[in-house]
């Protein structure tokens, strides 16, 4: 039984290593505004559809007083939520669990110590059917900064 657990313990451990590594990002002189519209432009021109676009820069640079902090994380921060129909069913039909990287997404900032730069980017995924999601949002990304 313990050696149940503790293969499970791994298991869950290295699951956990593989979503949290570190994403890939592109960094363009573009502004934030042209690249945000780069972005959707590519992704509906893909035929999908954008499920949600957050504003997380907004919402932490809105409640930074109230937290006590002085410091600004982003000077722009959205990310971009989307789910294509198809390549979620191929991977889910795979492995069910997959549901949980759904919806997919994409994010674009701008740090405020290089307001002249823009960064877009995608959480990796783990080895498996998820590296074709992962070879989608590359293309994505890749389109917008023009690298394709």
């Amino acid at each position: 039984m313990k050696a149940l657990l503790t293969a499970t313990t791994l298991a869950a451990f290295l699951a956990a290593a593989a979503v949290a590594a570190a994403p890939v990002t592109y960094t363009t002189s573009q502004s934030f505004e042209d690249v945000a519209f780069e972005l959707e432009t590519a992704i509906t021109g893909r035929g999908l559809v954008i499920d949600h676009v957050s504003h997380p820069g907004e919402m932490l640079e809105r409640t930074r007083a109230d937290l006590g902090s002085d410091k600004t994380i982003f000077l722009n921060a959205d990310i971009y939520s989307f789910c294509p129909v198809a390549l979620s069913r191929k991977v889910m039909e795979i492995d069910p669990l997959n549901i949980r990287f759904c919806p997919y997404g994409i994010f674009v900032l701008q740090y405020p110590e290089t307001p002249g730069k823009t960064t877009i980017g995608y959480s990796t995924y783990p080895e498996g059917p998820m590296k074709e999601v992962e070879e989608l949002l590359d293309g994505i990304v890749r389109e917008v900064v023009g690298l394709d």
